[in-house]
């Protein structure tokens, strides 16, 4: 079967449709798929429910699906960088679920297990906790979570062969393979395409059995969102 699509248009085409949920891997603006990202703006489908750590910065990455109104809810851990996200919920015009980290990286991974829930400890005796199912284990408290699972996820990784079998660049690989199990259509935008083979199996992230489509994606620009430098000496 061949996976590799010319651009992120054709490898989404037939898969996106007016209040879905989509899992999206990155962290910050790191291993984000932005061909993707922007191919769902063009396409201009609403109402979204979006599973990220964060939505990105204002503008970039999920940035830009909020700025053009396209999410409806996000379940998301960080959100303290994008100030229109910032907006849009304290004035009501998004639905946030916000969930721990750890948390929300096991939803996924649980969901792709084929795991309905789990207890954790994380949450317990805050608002994480409210409305959830509480049980004891040891004489300790636990809260059930739900596993997720989407109608799709879209992923950026580093290197790919044809079959889909890939590889993640050092912190780029941060939510990337949990969101990429967590549905039954997986997209995933690369930096290199490599043929079959040419990949050591020990190294390899993610199992091609979980990619359906590929997108060779680059050239990218490496976007950084805060730029921290030495003060410079003087003369």
């Amino acid at each position: 079967m061949d996976k590799l699509y010319p651009n992120a248009s054709a490898a989404l085409e037939g898969l996106l449709f007016d209040g879905m949920m989509i899992c999206a891997g990155g962290f910050g603006l790191s291993g984000i798929p932005e061909r993707l990202i922007d191919a769902i703006q063009a396409a201009g489908v609403k109402d979204l429910t979006i599973a990220s750590n964060n939505a990105g910065i204002d503008n970039e990455g999920l940035g830009k699906l909020l700025r053009s109104r396209q999410v409806k809810k996000m379940i998301s851990s960080y959100v303290g960088e994008n100030k229109e996200f910032e907006r849009q919920y304290l004035s009501g015009e998004l639905e946030v679920e916000f969930c721990p980290q750890g948390t929300l990286a096991e939803r996924c991974r649980a969901g792709g297990a084929g795991i309905p829930g789990f207890y954790t400890k994380t949450g317990v005796g805050t608002k994480v906790a409210e409305g959830k199912e509480v049980k004891v284990f040891d004489g300790e408290e636990y809260i059930l979570e739900r596993g997720l699972r989407a109608d799709l996820s879209i992923i950026k990784g580093w290197k790919a062969d044809a079959a889909g079998n890939l590889i993640f660049r050092k912190t780029a690989r941060n939510f990337n393979q949990p969101m990429a199990t967590a549905s039954h259509m997986c997209v995933a935008e690369v930096e290199e395409v490599v043929p079959v083979g040419s990949l050591d199996p020990d190294q390899i992230h993610l199992p091609g059995i979980y990619v359906k489509r590929l997108v060779l994606g680059a050239p990218y620009d490496k976007k950084i969102e805060f730029r921290t430098v030495r003060p410079r000496e003087a003369a």
